[in-house]
């Protein structure tokens, strides 16, 4: 499922059971507005949180993807070394063969 469609319905829902709270009040209208925007609030620090655990998962998933980046560069270099080192010493090989 996709978040911005999560986060859409969530939002949509808010606004849903906010009217439907403030047209079924059966408290005064300052109570009810305090009680929305306490409920606004819980909503907001719900966002901020599920946001912050998706910035974390990407964050950890980022450096995943560094780490075997990295990994795989440092291999291919050490990999390019020993050709090189086998190549050298194979052409040093083939002049000493050709002197002879």
């Amino acid at each position: 499922m996709d978040n911005g469609k999560v986060v859409l319905g969530i939002l949509a829902g808010v606004a849903a059971g906010a009217l439907l709270g403030i047209l079924f009040a059966p408290e005064k209208g300052s109570t009810t507005r305090k009680r929305i925007y306490r409920r606004g609030e819980d909503l907001t620090d719900d966002l901020k949180d599920k946001f912050d655990d998706f910035m974390d998962g990407v964050s950890e998933k980022f450096e995943k993807v560094k780490k075997d980046v990295t990994n795989f560069a440092e291999k291919s270099m050490n990999n390019a070394e020993a050709a090189e080192k086998n190549l050298e010493k194979d052409l040093e090989k083939e002049v000493k063969a050709a002197k002879h």
